[in-house]
């Protein structure tokens, strides 16, 4: 029930009037329940009329397409033919999930599987063990099988000590389990463990979290948790072990699971396919120790977590003892089991199972995309009082890592943005401490550094990179913030104007790309502020060198100022966008026209945008895209949809706010990964899309980068919206007249 309830509130959340979803629960003579929402259809599997009334009802309904069914053996214990007959008279097409498959069947249940197989459309699994049982035990045809692993969610993996003080364990090494409690769960092995582990350890708490099975109350009562607490006592561990004897809601849950030191899963099943509590387990961080069921085989190799055998005591304490000496050993465990578990968070989980329904018979499924709301969590969380540190780890920010101009640049652009948009002046804090910072890294030679330790020092990289960009950047900065005048306070516009102006004093002498498509930003902003003709002829300036570029570099094949693609291509011809708006030179809009539509021509592919990778640049005359999968970073797609974004807005072509959207649908899950690459519950960004993985490090550039994306797309849909019901409202005023 958890796992369908997650299911469906993720594919709600995830996509936009996508899916109209009904619930169908599972009763019995012996089992009936109150339901908090209508509930339209019921299976009573205590009757076996039920089943086929169940199939007509389905069939009934038009506006059912498909239908989704996830299937436990004992859900239909004594009632596999009934079961058979409800998949053979359902019209619709219809996927189901094993939640469970077992290996070596015997004939009968063999054929019951293939029954099944031969009336549905499509069968999921969460293993890519169970996977292979099916198509090796059961002889299914493998195209038919998809593998979507245990949804998880994502978490914010707050700081283990201050959880530790809220739960009243502070000082203490947690270990625990949790789950709905049964013989099964095998607990009783650790708490054998236990002593072993406390003679070298004394400050070792192991918590159980978690209700006894409703069905195993019903049948049997309390007796297991009444052993556990028995045994408790026999071994003298009262102040050593705690039971949490509640179901405890999914915040509270997750967060016992970040103050756990180690988790132990000592399942006694080895045909337990799958256990949610074990993904959950792992997606908070847990450093894991587990019995070989086949879930766990998959998701701990490759020093992901421990595997011992079942019922062994010796065993587990051993594990523990390994784990609590080696602090790296533990570390290294956290970070790779949630790299592997990443990809199995709701929201992904969401994704597959959306993807598979559009393939369904039905085929009238169209996925849309749900924009996240607005979290500036993971920003704040970055920005000191100094200004915004540039790295994290996962989303805990690195302050060894510094400061550099470039992140703040982005951010004094990113914040005034959202208090365009928003009127929310808090906006302002941010945007001073970013501007600070920006005067900071101003030297008295006139132009700026980038790099800045933790310290407040300059390091001794801005003596070996490149700093023009950098520059560059901090001219488009304050560029935009004099843009937001109307809505700062004065004496930040004062400090801005007369830093510009000495910033502008070596710009003549930078000759890099990019840095000149920033400048011109910059400058286009400035004079949305306040007109100055020396600014028009700078910007004429280092727009001819673009042209002279392109025009050096340009063929019939190749429209482009560089004979490669690399990073911030957009802002080129944006930049250009920007001189023509400034100046009203034709050429600039032409090239900047031809250049950009160049650029969307190797970057989108079948609906979806691939950006240059960084591990290999596109080169003249290699191909439409680039051959590299993976390196794509957050800031591509971002600059990108800023870009169509200013080309929408001049040309009114609304492949530009189309392709927008395609653009943003990438951070959402949209990617050759099909993963998002926004966290909503940390309001960071992930750092980019690798071949086979997403880089979990949530740093300043993609979180200030998607921020920027975000923002942009939601005014640019605010005002296409605006722009249709005004287009409306006229028409209806002509109709009015014509009917006149």
């Amino acid at each position: 029930a958890t796992y369908s309830q997650d299911l469906i509130e993720s594919l709600n959340h995830k996509f936009h009037q996508s899916f109209n979803i009904s619930v169908c629960p599972l009763e019995s003579e012996f089992e009936k329940h109150i339901y908090s929402s209508d509930i339209k259809y019921k299976l009573n599997v205590s009757q076996p009329s039920a089943f086929v009334k169940l199939a007509f009802q389905i069939n009934k309904n038009y506006n059912i397409n498909m239908v989704l069914i996830q299937h436990e053996f004992g859900f239909f214990a004594n009632r596999q033919h009934e079961f058979i007959e409800l998949l053979t008279i359902i019209s619709k097409p219809i996927t189901i999930v094993f939640h469970t498959v077992l290996p070596k069947p015997n004939q009968a249940l063999k054929e019951h599987i293939q029954q099944i197989d031969a009336r549905v459309e499509s069968i999921i699994v969460m293993t890519k063990t169970s996977k292979k049982m099916l198509v090796d035990d059961y002889c299914i045809d493998a195209k038919k099988i998809t593998v979507i692993p245990h949804g998880t969610h994502l978490v914010e993996h707050s700081d283990k000590d201050e959880l530790k003080e809220k739960y009243g364990l502070g000082g203490k090494r947690i270990l625990s389990t949790f789950g709905l409690l049964s013989s099964g769960k095998s607990i009783e092995t650790t708490l054998h463990a236990l002593p072993e582990i406390i003679k070298e350890y004394n400050d070792v708490v192991f918590l159980i979290i978690g209700k006894t099975h409703p069905s195993v109350v019903k049948h049997e009562g309390e007796g297991y948790r009444i052993m556990l607490e028995s045994k408790v006592e026999e071994l003298h561990l009262q102040a050593h072990v705690k039971f949490i004897n509640k179901f405890v809601p999914l915040y509270e849950l997750l967060e016992y699971l970040q103050l756990t030191d180690i988790y132990l899963f000592t399942s006694k099943d080895p045909n337990q396919a799958v256990s949610g509590t074990f993904s959950y387990a792992v997606s908070c961080g847990c450093p894991i120790i587990s019995t070989p069921i086949p879930h766990a085989r998959e998701v701990l190799k490759n020093s992901a977590g421990l595997i011992v055998d079942f019922e062994n005591p010796a065993q587990i304490s051993n594990a523990v003892l390994s784990l609590l000496k080696d602090d790296i050993l533990r570390h290294t465990i956290r970070n790779n089991g949630l790299q592997i578990i990443a990809s199995t968070a709701w929201e992904n989980a969401a994704i597959a199972h959306a993807m598979l329904f559009e393939k369904t018979k039905s085929n009238k499924i169209e996925l849309h995309y749900s924009t996240p709301e607005l979290n500036l969590l993971h920003i704040k969380k970055l920005t000191t009082n100094f200004g915004m540190i540039q790295f994290s780890k996962i989303n805990q920010p690195d302050i060894e890592s510094g400061y550099t101009l470039d992140d703040n640049a982005r951010a004094l652009i990113a914040m005034c943005q959202h208090l365009q948009l928003t009127l929310n002046y808090e906006s302002i804090k941010y945007i001073n401490i970013y501007f600070e910072f920006i005067k900071f890294c101003f030297t008295d030679e006139g132009y700026f550094l980038n790099y800045v330790n933790e310290n407040k020092e300059f390091t001794n990289q801005n003596n070996t990179c490149n700093l023009a960009d950098a520059n560059g950047r901090a001219i488009w900065a304050l560029g935009y913030l004099l843009s937001t005048s109307d809505l700062l306070p004065e004496e930040i516009i004062d400090d801005a104007k007369i830093l510009m102006e000495k910033a502008l004093t070596n710009v003549h002498k930078i000759y890099s790309t990019r840095a000149m498509a920033f400048i011109i930003k910059g400058l286009y902003y400035k004079n949305k502020y306040e007109y100055n003709e020396i600014d028009n002829l700078l910007i004429k300036e280092l727009a001819n060198r673009l042209i002279q570029m392109y025009k050096h570099e340009a063929d019939n094949n190749w429209c482009w100022f560089e004979s490669y693609l690399t990073y911030a291509n957009s802002s080129l011809p944006e930049a250009l966008l920007c001189a023509w708006f400034t100046t009203g030179n034709s050429v600039y809009k032409n090239i900047a026209k031809d250049s950009f539509d160049f650029l969307l021509s190797k970057i989108f592919v079948k609906d979806s945008i691939k950006v240059i990778s960084n591990k290999g640049w596109l080169h003249n005359g290699v191909g439409s895209v680039s051959l590299t999968d993976g390196g794509e970073q957050p800031i591509d797609v971002a600059y990108t949809i800023i870009a169509l974004n200013k080309f929408y807005d001049v040309f009114n072509d609304e492949s530009y706010l189309n392709k927008m959207k395609t653009s943003f649908d990438w951070f959402l899950g949209k990617n050759h990964l099909h993963q998002v690459i926004y966290n909503p519950c940390t309001g960071g960004c992930y750092d980019g899309l690798e071949e086979f993985n997403v880089n979990l490090n949530q740093g300043a550039e993609s979180t200030v980068s998607y921020l920027m994306a975000r923002l942009t797309i939601q005014k640019a849909l605010q005002k296409f919206t605006n722009n249709r019901v005004k287009n409306s409202n006229i028409r209806e005023k002509l109709e009015q007249v014509l009917l006149v």
